[in-house]
């Protein structure tokens, strides 16, 4: 996650999904790691593209960037994208189709 101390939506993330991510299935797939975004190109991860807004969440696999969410508009839409990005990197035995109804409304 790149956030910066004076993002209102990181603090709204913090409030309605950061207490319970760690414990969360997604949040035992993909661990949360803190960047300020000024130090972005320090992190240590090979980025897809520059990091511009916060909160940024960025899914890495093996050190680079496989998938970004860039925002917070509320938790539906934050665990909806989320789980369709874990999804797409589940071993095969556990993939699932996405209905049509539940991609179409994570991407609104």
């Amino acid at each position: 996650m790149f956030d910066s101390q004076n993002c209102s939506w990181c603090r709204r993330w913090d409030q309605e999904v950061g207490g319970g991510y760690a414990a969360s299935e997604e949040g035992q797939r993909a661990p949360l790691r803190r960047v300020d975004i000024s130090r972005a190109a320090a992190s240590g991860v090979h980025l897809a593209r520059s990091v511009n807004a916060t909160p940024t969440f960025v899914l890495v696999q093996d050190g680079a960037e496989v998938g970004r969410i860039t925002g917070y508009p509320g938790a539906d839409f934050f665990w909806g994208q989320l789980g369709e990005m874990l999804e797409q990197f589940a071993p095969a035995e556990r993939r699932r189709p996405v209905p049509e109804r539940e991609r179409s409304a994570a991407l609104r």
